[in-house]
């Protein structure tokens, strides 16, 4: 059996359409773990068996009801989304259990039943392959890495899971939301983003009058986010951000320094804006250009309003 758990049902949706490619091979089920969640949607996107749970999806609770789970049912493969929260619970199951994880995984498929894993290593600049020993093998993989497959006629079963999981270790106080995006960046078709190329925070908004003309949504790199803090680091592309695949991804002043690029390397195709011609985004992109973006950026946006 093939269990598929993430609290973020769209990165659910797309490890179950992966997850139906290994189950076929392997004449098995394949069954999504719903902890606080509705349950009927992940059997139209893939699932053979839905085990809802009425729980918190909070991290010590989460390892407790999945390791439940694993106890009674024995699954071979645990593919878990690449979520913070999915990051956290991923590798605390595998050291449970004394078996392997996998970490950041571009994609995966079977070879004398168990998996060959490829995922980056070394902040990005390769990819390692990997193989399992033991069961259960546990894969964490990034939101948007697979396309969803949905099939409103398939049939499944959803089994109430009544479980007592342990107290958590941790107590959570207070919960302060964040100020949220009209469009989350890891859903945005097309991204424009920005780096230290630009010299003032007041200088943003040429940044975003071309992302609202073009149609798209505003990133940025890590020292716009952490160090200037210009921006919230819901706009943070990169391998210690986000991982984005849009269609279009413009990048103005950044470098393209390898944490960057590992975030932008699913991108359909790449425009690099930059003064310096030795930048390692010129590497990396499908167009560049050479210039100013103080001279470059308000021009492209004219013509394209």
């Amino acid at each position: 059996m093939i269990f598929i758990y993430s609290e973020d049902t769209e990165t659910a949706f797309e490890c179950l359409a992966k997850g139906m490619e290994i189950a076929d091979s392997l004449q098995s089920d394949i069954a999504a773990i719903s902890i606080g969640r509705d349950s009927e949607d992940y059997i139209s996107y893939g699932a053979d068996k839905v085990y809802s749970i009425d729980s918190e999806p909070q991290a010590d609770l989460v390892v407790d009801c999945i390791s439940s789970l694993i106890n009674q049912y024995k699954p071979e493969i645990l593919l878990i989304g690449e979520t913070r929260l999915g990051k956290e619970v991923a590798p605390r199951i595998a050291q449970k259990y004394g078996v392997g994880c996998a970490t950041d995984c571009v994609d995966f498929s079977l070879e004398h039943e168990k998996l060959m894993v490829k995922r980056f290593v070394l902040g990005g600049r390769f990819i390692a392959t990997q193989r399992f020993l033991r069961n259960p093998q546990i894969i964490t993989v990034p939101p948007r890495r697979f396309g969803k497959k949905l099939d409103k006629d398939r049939k499944g079963e959803i089994i109430k899971t009544s479980l007592q999981p342990v107290e958590p270790k941790v107590q959570v106080l207070e919960i302060k939301g964040k100020t949220p995006q009209e469009l989350r960046i890891e859903e945005a078709d097309v991204i424009v983003s920005v780096g230290r190329g630009l010299k003032k925070k007041e200088d943003l908004v040429l940044v975003e009058s071309l992302a609202k003309a073009l149609g798209g949504a505003v990133g940025c790199s890590r020292s716009v986010a952490a160090d200037l803090k210009w921006l919230p680091e819901e706009h943070w592309v990169g391998l210690s951000g986000h991982k984005v695949k849009p269609k279009l991804y413009i990048a103005i002043g950044i470098s393209g320094q390898v944490q960057h690029i590992a975030g932008i390397r699913d991108a359909k195709t790449i425009i690099a804006i930059n003064n310096d011609p030795n930048a390692p985004i010129f590497k990396a992109c499908d167009y560049g250009i050479v210039g100013d973006l103080y001279e470059i950026v308000p021009k492209l946006t004219e013509i394209l309003q």
